[in-house]
């Protein structure tokens, strides 16, 4: 059980700093776009893993620390709920609602996309 907690650690490290580099490099000032980013990317990237994953028996070890340790960190649901929230706050609600619909929706067809792309380079 702690090498599993220290492998998620590691790869949440990983994770969480390239989040922060991410969120670093890309203006936010206006919209939340660093959050946005990550949020979709992330959804691609865990989509294209779970499938391969499934399909080519990648160890546990290695999906608890990408998918679960890096990925996770990467990826944000609760600083995407406060820049909604604060979208709100500020008056800009038809822009918190666009925002929040348009994440999901996006997050949803990344994953799928990856999934797909991961059955795709499975068959090759």
């Amino acid at each position: 059980m702690l090498q599993q907690v220290m492998i998620v650690a590691i790869g949440g490290a990983i994770g969480a700093a390239l989040r922060f580099a991410l969120g670093q490099w890309i203006d936010s000032a206006e919209f939340p776009w660093s959050t946005f980013i990550v949020n979709i990317s992330g959804s691609f990237l865990l989509g294209l893993l779970s499938i391969y994953a499934i399909n080519s028996g990648l160890s546990n070890d290695l999906m608890l620390f990408f998918g679960t340790g890096m990925l996770g960190a990467f990826t944000t649901m609760s600083t995407f709920s406060v820049e909604t929230l604060g979208l709100v706050k500020e008056g800009n609600q038809n822009l918190a609602l666009i925002y929040a619909c348009i994440t999901f929706i996006l997050c949803l067809i990344g994953a799928f996309i990856g999934w797909e792309l991961g059955q795709i380079m499975e068959k090759s």
